[in-house]
């Protein structure tokens, strides 16, 4: 009932303020041209993924303020992405202002009264889970149906297992997360999320996993983004090993080999990244893993999507000449 409530609420306004935006975009042109690392082929809306920030602000407001810090520190950080999209920004103001937005975020969930050691870990940790969750948007449907399959078993654990956060914060989420998906995820997307889509997302998702790992203290939740972990983290490794510059755009990732080389559809690339996170999810909520098995778990899950990765990509591919 509740749920039926907040669908109700939320869905008329936020398919209004999505249309609105895709207005503005066409106005003041700001969409997404095809370039040599694009997985993508027609122009198209870009920064469409402002709807997720735009739909927890109407509820900060709505809930009477609540979570202030976090809203905030997501407010801060989806304008400068935001802003990213129109325009390129510096690296030193783009990282001094998710160093913001993180500690914002960090004292809201409480982590602040943690060893120094801890949270500087936290930082590094969430720094680059927010950069590889940005870099992993770059097919038709990816972003919005991973995220979405995240927001649900997250929602089930807060609903079935273990409560760690206001219930409406995450269905808001999952609604603004279905209106976006509507309008992308589809052969031809009408629009894309943009960095201010990806980036405002992590950041949301962050904040979510972390209250229900301070609340549990079960390290294990972290496998609920183990698939986009293992893409980034390896992709990186791969790229080191080939002597490329890290920090420079590429079409590396295993997903873009999958949509780019192999020319699979970008939606079928999108749902076996849902499927695999979504049995990973099934095993990390059911599945008896103390931090020993949890990080055996992790260490299998590698050596199987390397070996996927040698099979489907080929050494000389993967490693270079």
């Amino acid at each position: 009932m509740f749920a039926a409530m907040i669908f109700l609420l939320y869905l008329p306004a936020l398919i209004f303020l999505l249309l609105f935006y895709f207005r503005l975009a066409v106005q003041f042109k700001i969409i997404d041209k095809p370039n040599q690392r694009s997985s993508h082929s027609r122009i198209t809306i870009r920064g469409a993924g402002i709807i997720f920030p735009i739909a927890l602000f109407l509820q900060f407001l709505i809930s009477g303020f609540q979570y202030p810090l976090f809203s905030s520190g997501l407010m801060l950080i989806s304008l400068i992405s935001f802003y990213d999209d129109l325009q390129p920004i510096s690296n030193k103001i783009r990282l001094f202002t998710h160093l913001l937005a993180v500690s914002l975020l960090f004292v809201e969930a409480g982590l602040m009264n943690y060893p120094v050691l801890i949270i500087s870990l936290a930082f590094i940790l969430v720094i680059g889970t927010i950069n590889a969750y940005n870099f992993m948007d770059g097919i038709n449907g990816i972003t919005g149906s991973y995220s979405l399959i995240t927001l649900l078993s997250l929602y089930f654990i807060d609903e079935s297992l273990n409560s760690f956060v206001l219930s409406e914060w995450l269905l808001v989420s999952i609604m603004a997360l279905l209106v976006f998906n509507f309008f992308n995820f589809r052969k031809k997307a009408k629009c894309f999320a943009g960095d201010v889509g990806s980036v405002s997302m992590a950041f949301m998702i962050i904040f979510f996993l972390l209250l229900l790992i301070l609340k549990t203290h079960e390290l294990k939740y972290i496998g609920v983004l183990l698939l986009y972990g293992l893409d980034a983290v390896t992709t990186i490794i791969f790229r080191i090993i080939r002597r490329e510059n890290i920090f420079q755009a590429h079409r590396s990732h295993f997903y873009q080999y999958l949509a780019n080389v192999k020319k699979w559809p970008h939606l079928k690339v999108s749902a076996l990244y849902v499927l695999v996170q979504l049995l990973i999810n099934v095993l990390i909520i059911y599945g008896d893993l103390n931090w020993v098995n949890f990080f055996i778990f992790i260490l299998v899950s590698g050596f199987v999507f390397v070996a996927v990765r040698f099979m489907v990509e080929g050494k000389e591919y993967l490693m270079g000449n």
